[in-house]
């Protein structure tokens, strides 16, 4: 009998390989949740209010779609190159081509029914089902690369880097292309929206193939731990996990904490192209105001272990959000009409969002644990599985609210000059809602949320204790 050939340790490797598949889940997210707005309102000419109701309504088909691959995930057999390697193999091509279906220009020139019929399929189709199937196995892929908890913390680091590359990439250049000026002003090119979603759906798919090929599953369980034969051994035990998970304090105030806070970040995204194209006409303005949640990552990550360490997670997260709130209910307050000094105050109030962005997913660690300790059943996928719709919510919400914000200020696509009432609208919601989201969470995370740093530091201490049994 032949020996197995042992796996190589973990390193860098692994940490390169799992980064490229969050750029690549990122240039297809990124897309969506900046640009396709955008895209929709001024190049397909739907209503803002229309697209808004798409976006809700495309969620409630997510409760289904995210928390069934969260329980197929925890319950499939694996593939022959592992339980998350295998399904990220098999649904990356298509998570690339229903992302390049979504920004077809010449669907322009179609009829208003075949317009919204393109739209709808073809959003459902990438976000509900191509999507979730391939960030899900990739996100609780993390817990099986490696049983070490430093190397886990590695792999989220390295995240978040991938995360930055690709909103580096994205906010910066893609304004760049898609507008040209016409008389003074700032006008959309359509065709652009296609030619750069292909070249990064392109990219994409080069990245999700280094990413599978070159991860490792090291943790694996047994296939009887894995997969469910009786249906309805496996619907009570499906019953049992969401009546457990409903038990769950923590997972369900950061569930509302995450639906806010991406109703906020998102919602600044998608109000970006108008508050700077429209009200600042400015193109490179921007381009800019797309690097600074990037920036304001890199000021804040080096120092991030040494405050989370010092204060805590929720407590040190709280205050930053306050601190961001404060700054974005100043820029709502003064009015800014120059583009530099609005970037200028934004980058300084984006430094409390990103350092909570920095540590968001050791909030989600802290919950599993603490739900592993409740009840001694883990299962990291459909946790996963929840708070990943939990968060498409909050990008449904940003979406649905911004559509609509739209349609009520009466933003009128491919004219020259808004009225100073529709401007003046678009500056408010741009600046008010993060401000009352912000503090919101920090009124949240300050009086509701459980998991201090004294309750997480004796979850630790039980967690190693049980390891050492």
């Amino acid at each position: 009998m032949s020996t197995p050939t042992p796996l190589r340790p973990f390193g860098l490797k692994d940490k390169i390989a799992y980064m490229t598949g969050d750029i690549a889940n990122d240039m297809s997210f990124m897309m969506s949740a900046f640009f396709l707005m955008l895209f929709y309102t001024n190049v397909l000419e739907i209503p803002g209010y229309v697209v808004g109701i798409l976006f809700l309504a495309s969620r409630i088909l997510d409760a289904f779609t995210d928390v069934g691959m969260g329980r197929l995930v925890d319950t499939m057999k694996p593939f022959k190159e592992g339980r998350f390697r295998g399904i990220i193999r098999r649904v990356a091509p298509f998570v690339c081509l229903s992302g390049f279906l979504m920004f077809l220009y010449v669907v322009k020139d179609w009829s208003y029914s075949a317009k919204l019929t393109y739209v709808a399929i073809t959003y459902i189709i990438w976000g509900s089902f191509c999507y979730t199937a391939v960030n899900i196995p990739y996100g609780s892929m993390a817990s099986v690369i490696s049983s070490k908890p430093e190397d886990r913390a590695s792999l989220s680091v390295f995240r978040s880097m991938g995360a930055n590359v690709a909103l580096l990439a994205i906010s910066f250049i893609v304004p760049l292309l898609i507008y040209k000026e016409v008389e003074g002003k700032q006008m959309i090119v359509p065709e652009m929206f296609t030619i750069i979603m292909g070249i990064l759906m392109v990219v994409a798919f080069g990245l999700y193939q280094f990413c599978w090929r070159n991860s490792i599953e090291r943790v694996q369980l047994p296939e009887k731990e894995g997969r469910r034969h009786d249906k309805n051994e496996c619907f009570d035990d499906v019953k049992a996990i969401f009546t457990s998970l409903l038990t769950n304090k923590p997972l369900l105030i950061f569930i509302f904490v995450a639906i806010i806070l991406l109703l906020s970040t998102l919602l600044i995204g998608t109000m970006n192209p108008y508050l700077y194209v429209d009200y600042f006409n400015s193109k490179i303005g921007f381009s800019v105001g797309g690097l600074l949640p990037v920036i304001a990552s890199f000021v804040v990550a080096p120092f991030a272990k040494t405050i989370v360490k010092k204060f805590g997670k929720k407590e040190s997260a709280s205050i930053a959000l306050l601190f961001t709130g404060i700054g974005y209910l100043t820029l709502f307050m003064l009015k800014v009409t120059n583009v530099w000094l609005y970037l200028a105050i934004a980058l300084i109030s984006l430094l409390g969002t990103n350092y909570f962005m920095v540590i968001i997913w050791a909030f989600i660690t802290d919950i599993i644990d603490h739900q592993y300790l409740k009840t001694n059943y883990r299962e990291d996928g459909t946790i996963y599985a929840v708070y990943s719709f939990a968060r498409k919510i909050g990008q449904a919400l940003a979406g649905g609210l911004s559509g609509v914000a739209l349609s009520l200020v009466g933003y009128t696509p491919n004219i020259l000059n808004q009225s100073a009432e529709t401007l003046n609208s678009i500056y408010n919601v741009a600046t008010l809602v993060p401000a009352v989201s912000s503090i919101a969470i920090f009124l949240i995370l300050t009086f509701w949320y459980p998991l201090s740093k004294e309750v997480v530091d004796n979850n630790s201490r039980e967690l190693e204790k049980r390891s050492q049994q």
